[in-house]
Order: structure tokens, then C-alpha cells, then sequence
């Protein structure tokens, strides 16, 4: 007998069939007994009638929440006045008539039919999976996918190319530290994880997919916030031939698609967006994304805005030239003879535009340099060497020879809009499986100590450090074993 999911049931009224799932309450009344299925779709009343086998009202009697069942019965309608009007479900009920125990469950560690934050948080990420069960977090994963899918139609439809790129890669200053990974087979050298596509998506300009996409992780070992993780998702996507408003429109079509079609019960407060220069969001707000809500009291109003005409460079601390997004922008037209000849660098300003939702960033892009000299110039302008810059981009600077098009892009935080949309106060409740704040995963305990013959095979070993080393708090340092 095929398998019934438990918001099927209604179309099965008097038939008999097959349900599966997790026992979710379990009440005795006498004779009778109620058990509440719960499966992927939904929750199912089971009902136990004294008439059954006396093996099959035994097994009944034993079983407990959180048990793995399979059960066999009649699909009818509840009886007038017993209707469960807080389900979809409440007006049918399964007349049991076979029981199979799949999987037994011991005590959970916490409730999982509550929306759990009332939980310590350390206990919840340890027992993920079983934090998982709960109908809120089941919910924000089902809506995850519906956005992520809703992207991919939306663009797959206006002729973007959806293209992975890889997760191995180099290390470059993109403004945040790399993840790091050692080579068996290169010694010495390391992999980076990608902080984000940059330069992959400028690359595929180059080679002529003129409309990408993609649904990237991104890796940046920063010191995470609510907001962000050392592990992250972003929709990133990158289009040839067009200028700074395309991408803007584009972006904003889209946003409004995904609330008005995923989140009917959200309001955006302003149509099309306001935009506001940096230099204007600073001076009203003092803040360069701030937070338009005519009504902050009111959790479903959405005050998109576009901040536009960032600064290029700013000073870092050593008194240098710094950027202040990335080093990929093109600064705005009128400001492109100043960055070659490197003068009045204070005052160029960036073609760079953030999208900002409710007073947080919630993605940024920008047209791009796409020639060998404007992308130069921004590196020279921040003290870079001829050689640094040629072991750094010279595989860039070198396809920007072989004619590179006009392009920008844009990326999106994904896990921080969804969490906003959903009206979670952290990331990690749209995430499956996500980290601590200090980037531990305390469910798989990670990361942690490896094999020393795997230290070996990356002629690597650990080090404890010393003051007289280093400041770093660690207590270990990696050095290479065939260093000298």
C-alpha cells in the first residue's frame, strides 16, 4: 500500500490507508486511545477502538511521543462537535487498524511542539536535528526553498544562465580573512574558500554568458553577528552591456515578485524605492542604511531603499587608501579620469549600490572595472606593487585583455532577508544547520582536532604558541613541516 501523507488524508474518506510518521501526543481516554501523527505535511488524529487485536491495542498502549510509526486505518470524518479547527486536518481522524513500531525514541533533551525559544540556544544547535522537528523552523526551510526556487524561475525566465562556481580557490585581499585549505599535492600551498563569486562572475562576463546567477555559499572567517555567519548564502548575479539602473530594476522587480507572491501578508511601505545618496543617508540618518519604516512598531511593513554614490577609498590605519566596498567597482563615469591618473582620490565616488530593508544591508553590487588599466588603478591607488599586484590578479588583468564587455552585478545576503521576511531576529533560525557565534558546530563538534597522519599527508604540524611568537589568542599555530 502506497503511503498517505497526513494533509492527503481528506481526499481518502472511507477508503483505508497508510500513514507514516512521528507520534507527536499520545492520550488515553479509557478503552479509546488518540494518538497526533505528524509527518512533513502536517498533523493527523489516530484513533484506537476497543474492537482491534488485542496484540494491536498492546503495542498501542506502549508507545510514546517522538516514536516512528507506520499505521493502517480507515480515513472518516470526526464526529460533529470534535472538529480540531486549528488544523487542516481537523475534521477527519484514521480509525487505526494495524500498528508497526519503525523507530523507539528516548526522552527528548526539550520540547520540540513549542516555537522553541524559549530554549537555551546551545542546547538547541547540539540537538539540531531533533530542534528541526518543530513546526516553526520545518516552516522557514519549506519557505526557503520556495524563494530560492521562485529566484531561479524568475531569472531562469529573463534569460540568466544559473553557473556553480568552484569552492576551492585562491586566496586574494577581498577584505575579510579566507578560510584556508592545505594542499596534499601542492606542498606549501593553500586553497581558499570563496568569500563570494567576485571574480569567478567577472570572468564568465569575459567569456560571454552576458546574464548569470547563482545560489552561493560564501565563507569570510569574520567575528559573526545575528546577522551573519562564517558560512553563508548569497543570490549572486552578474550581467553584461548594461549600466546601473538595469541592475537596479532588475533587483527590484524581483523583490517585490518574491513579497507579493511568497509574503502576502507583508506591506512595502514605498514603491518603486527611494534612494538616497551615501552623502544624504548620512547627513538625515547618520547611518548608511537606514531604517524609512513609517511605523517600526509594525512587523510585516517593509521599507526597501537604494543607497547610492559610496566614496571609493577611504584611509585604513597605517594612513593608506583602502575601499571601501570592494576593489572590482568602477567608480562612476565622471570620476574614471581621476582614478588612472590617481588624483583627487578622496572625492571619487563608486558606482557601487546597496539594497537596505528595514535599516540592515541586505545586498549590495556595483559595475565593474573591465578593462586592465581602471582595475590597476585601483590596486596601485592602494599602495599595491607591480609584482603584488601581478601574483594577486594578473590572471584577471589578463582576460580583461581579450575583450571583456561592460558589466555589474549584485548579491544578496539570502539567509538575512529570509530571516527578516519570516520575522526571525537571527539568521540561524533560516539556516538547517548553522553555527555558534563563535563559529562552533556544537552538533557535530567542529571544528576539531584531525589525525596526525593527516597533518602528515599536508606536511603540517600543530605548534603550541609562545609570546614571543605571536600576540594571537590561539593556542596552537600551523607551520609547514618542510619549511625552513
Amino acid at each position: 500500500m502506497i503511503r498517505t501523507l497526513a494533509n492527503q488524508a481528506k481526499n481518502k474518506i472511507g477508503e483505508t490507508i497508510k500513514v507514516c510518521g512521528w507520534i507527536k501526543t499520545y492520550r488515553s481516554h479509557g478503552k479509546i486511545i488518540f494518538v497526533d501523527l505528524r509527518d512533513i505535511s502536517g498533523v493527523l488524529q489516530i484513533v484506537f477502538l476497543p474492537d482491534l487485536a488485542p496484540d494491536i491495542l498492546e503495542t498501542a498502549k506502549q508507545i510514546r511521543t517522538e516514536w516512528v510509526v507506520e499505521i493502517t486505518g480507515v480515513a472518516n470524518k470526526r464526529p460533529g462537535g470534535t472538529e480540531n479547527k486549528d488544523l487542516s486536518t481537523g475534521n477527519i481522524e484514521i480509525a487505526a487498524k494495524t500498528i508497526t513500531v519503525l523507530a523507539q525514541s528516548q526522552n527528548l533533551p526539550f520540547d520540540v511542539t513549542t516555537d522553541g525559544r524559549e530554549i537555551n540556544d546551545e542546547s538547541r544547535l547540539k540537538y539540531r536535528y531533533l530542534d528541526l522537528r518543530r513546526e516553526r523552523l520545518k516552516n522557514n526551510l519549506i519557505v526557503r526553498q520556495e524563494v530560492t526556487h521562485f529566484i531561479r524561475e524568475f531569472l531562469k525566465n529573463r534569460g540568466f544562465v544559473e553557473v556553480d562556481t568552484p569552492s576551492l580557490t585562491r586566496s586574494t585581499p577581498e577584505g575579510a580573512r579566507d578560510f584556508l585549505v592545505p594542499s596534499r599535492l601542492q606542498p606549501e600551498k593553500f586553497y581558499a574558500l570563496p568569500q563570494s563569486p567576485q571574480q569567478y562572475k567577472q570572468l564568465l562576463m569575459t567569456a560571454g554568458l552576458e546574464k548569470y546567477f547563482q545560489i552561493a555559499k560564501c565563507f569570510r572567517d569574520e567575528d559573526p553577528r545575528a546577522d551573519r555567519q562564517a558560512e553563508f548564502t548569497q543570490l549572486d548575479l552578474e550581467m553584461s552591456f548594461i549600466d546601473r539602473e538595469d541592475i537596479m530594476k532588475i533587483n527590484e522587480e524581483l523583490l517585490i515578485d518574491i513579497v507579493r507572491k511568497i509574503f502576502p501578508n507583508k506591506t512595502i511601505q514605498e514603491i518603486p524605492f527611494p534612494r538616497l545618496s551615501y552623502k544624504e543617508a548620512l547627513a538625515q540618518y547618520n547611518i548608511d542604511r537606514p531604517d524609512l519604516r513609517e511605523d517600526k512598531s509594525d512587523p510585516n511593513i517593509l521599507a526597501f531603499c537604494w543607497v547610492v554614490d559610496f566614496p571609493f577609498f577611504e584611509k585604513d590605519k597605517e594612513g593608506g587608501w583602502t575601499f571601501t566596498h570592494n576593489p572590482f567597482s568602477a567608480p562612476k563615469p565622471e570620476f574614471m579620469n581621476d582614478l588612472l591618473q590617481k588624483k583627487n582620490i578622496e572625492n571619487i565616488l563608486t558606482s557601487q549600490y546597496d539594497i537596505v530593508l528595514n535599516g540592515s544591508e541586505i545586498g549590495g553590487g556595483s559595475i565593474r572595472n573591465h578593462t586592465p588599466d581602471s582595475l590597476k588603478a585601483v590596486f596601485e591607488i592602494m599602495g599595491f606593487k607591480e609584482e603584488k599586484i601581478k601574483q594577486s590578479f594578473g590572471y584577471m588583468l589578463e582576460a580583461f585583455d581579450y575583450g571583456t564587455p561592460p558589466h555589474g552585478g549584485i548579491a544578496w545576503g539570502l539567509d538575512r532577508l529570509l530571516s527578516m521576511l519570516l520575522n526571525e531576529s537571527n539568521i540561524r533560525e533560516v539556516i538547517a544547520f548553522p553555527k555558534t557565534g563563535d563559529s562552533r558546530d556544537l552538533m557535530m563538534d567542529s571544528p576539531s582536532k584531525v589525525d596526525e597522519n593527516q597533518l602528515e599527508e599536508l606536511n603540517i604540524r600543530t605548534m603550541p604558541l609562545d609570546s614571543k611568537t605571536t600576540p594571537l589568542k590561539k593556542s596552537t599555530r600551523l607551520v609547514s613541516k618542510t619549511k625552513k
